[in-house]
């Protein structure tokens, strides 16, 4: 947890899980992130469907008992890359990725995976574990049958002002955790919620999540706070306080907007 604060299994939900590389190097006794960090990046193609020249690569560190090097895939997503966007400040949105990541740690629900900002080939940008989803899981029939695992989703992207929560951006596990990515277009100031995930729109958060929020809240006021103003403009901090003070004094799931539209397009 952000600020070394010790996790309350009062309000643990869904733990994240580790799978593929990640479990990899947890196997060899390494630190994920430090090894995300200060690994060897090398890079092996652009992803092409990317928007931001997000590519796959690996880190690599001989780090382990025997000595054998540990591989961990990641998505690399510099900043130099970034499509120009009319509504979020240009160089930001690997930033904002990294700041996810703070958050979702913060809630101990483990929604995205293990995140940094370090550089590589093209300069300073995001690099993120890769995750590889369940082939079998149907994430439409998830979201169209309010899949009860999706509900910690909704609550964070309530709290980060996500607004771009595709079908696509849900990755489930064969462990059944699912996890979350591509947040980059997240903590405007100005409210801007687009997700698919609207099924518990206006019903009561349950005691867990409300327990979740106010640990948000309290890591806000600490190191979670300080570490997001290393990453966003006070102003966005700011924001993200009012937007978890509201979730914890309404009680209750937000509305879609009228004034903005609820759902990403494409929505998948």
């Amino acid at each position: 947890m952000p600020g070394g604060a010790e996790a309350d299994p009062a309000v643990q939900a869904t733990p994240a899980a580790q799978a593929g590389p990640i479990a990899q190097a947890a196997a060899a006794s390494l630190d994920v992130m430090r090894v995300l960090q200060d690994g060897r990046l090398d890079l092996v193609g652009r992803l092409w469907a990317s928007t931001n020249q997000a590519m796959l690569g690996t880190v690599v560190e001989a780090g382990g008992g025997d000595g054998t090097p540990v591989t961990i895939e990641v998505v690399y997503k510099p900043t130099a890359g970034e499509r120009p966007l009319h509504d979020f400040p240009p160089g930001t949105l690997t930033r904002r990725e990294v700041a996810a990541f703070l958050v979702s740690e913060a809630t101990g629900w483990g929604i995205v995976p293990p995140t940094v900002l370090r550089d590589g080939l093209f300069g300073e940008g995001m690099v993120q574990a890769w995750v590889h989803p369940d082939p079998d899981a149907d994430v439409i029939a998830m979201i169209v049958g309010d899949d009860e695992r999706l509900r910690a989703i909704a609550v964070f992207d309530a709290m980060i002002n996500n607004t771009d929560r595709k079908g696509g951006h849900l990755l489930p596990l064969p462990s059944g955790h699912v996890h979350g990515v591509d947040h980059g277009v997240c903590f405007s100031p100005q409210p801007k919620l687009r997700t698919v995930l609207w099924a518990w729109r206006g019903l009561p958060l349950s005691p867990i999540e409300l327990a979740v929020i106010q640990r948000v809240r309290t890591e806000l006021d600490g190191a979670l706070g300080g570490s997001l103003m290393s990453l966003l403009t006070r102003y966005e901090v700011a924001a993200t306080i009012e937007r978890v003070d509201a979730l914890l004094r309404d009680g209750r799931f937000p509305e879609p907007p009228t004034d903005w539209p609820a759902v990403p397009w494409p929505p998948f």
